[in-house]
């Protein structure tokens, strides 16, 4: 299902397209964003879809109030901040999805945007299922904020939170989640594999539950505990599962530490570590 948005950037120049900032423009393109509007830079030059312009290098100019996507590795700023803040100007609008990169490191490398973002999407975003955490500062209009909102709504689920210190809290719940899912799901598989199913057919269901699974919890009034309260009959097979997960805590231990974990290692990435 596409989504239409009413005021797409006029100049959108991506800096990095690799699996993720890739994903968000896929997703664009097929919701209506005209290729024309778009150029992406990357070393590589290679072509990222029709109409799309690739550039191995910076422009010589942007046109004012251009916004600018920051999708290379974060490693990558500081080479790339200094030949791309010429172009900028108070207008320019800039999101970032550079993992562990404070606002504050984004604002010394462009001191003269007035607009800067942080963006935190997860890879569901290609299928517009994602979810898009954004944060920002008082420096940052409401007009600027509202586009953003409206760039991000095609690619799911887009969120402010008004605290920069839990930004790595965001993505290590919704950035990483997925892949915690896809391992969950596997594993899935994998138990009812062991039990005597095929592994095709197994893998099959296990997707399929979960996306059912989902799919309710997204639907219902009810919250993800009340509902599976509700499917556990006293004595049957689902309450002697959930018996077991539920032992001494282990599956709420096990993702309190995955995600502690995932967050603990943001916070060391945005020190340099």
């Amino acid at each position: 299902m596409t989504q239409t948005v009413t005021a797409w950037p006029e100049r959108l120049l991506m800096v990095g397209c690799g699996n993720m900032a890739g994903q968000m423009l896929a997703r664009w393109l097929a919701c209506g964003l005209p290729p024309e509007n778009v150029t992406v830079v990357r070393p590589s030059g290679r072509a990222v879809a029709p109409g799309v312009t690739v550039l191995a290098d910076m422009p010589a100019a942007l046109t004012h109030g251009a916004t600018i996507l920051l999708g290379m590795k974060p490693y990558q700023l500081g080479d790339v901040a200094p030949r791309l803040a010429p172009l900028c100007d108070a207008d320019t609008r800039i999101l970032s999805i550079l993992a562990g990169t404070p606002l504050a490191a984004l604002r010394a490398q462009f001191p003269q945007v007035d607009a800067v973002i942080e963006a935190m999407p997860n890879l569901p975003v290609g299928i517009g299922e994602g979810v898009v955490g954004l944060y920002t500062d008082g420096r940052t209009e409401a007009t600027a904020r509202a586009a953003a909102e409206a760039l991000m709504a095609p690619l799911g689920l887009a969120e402010w939170i008004a605290d920069e210190s839990l930004f790595n809290a965001l993505t290590a719940l919704s950035g990483c989640g997925p892949a915690f899912l896809f391992r969950f799901i596997d594993t899935l598989a994998r138990a009812g594999e062991a039990l005597g199913l095929p592994v095709d057919q197994a893998a099959r269901m296990a997707i399929a539950t979960v996306r059912g699974a989902a799919s309710m919890a997204a639907r219902s009034g009810d919250s993800p505990a009340r509902l599976a309260d509700q499917v556990a009959s006293p004595g049957g097979m689902t309450r002697e599962g959930l018996n077991v997960m539920d032992a001494d805590d282990r599956m709420a231990r096990l993702m309190a530490d995955t995600l502690r974990a995932a967050r603990d290692r943001g916070d060391a990435m945005a020190r340099g570590g």
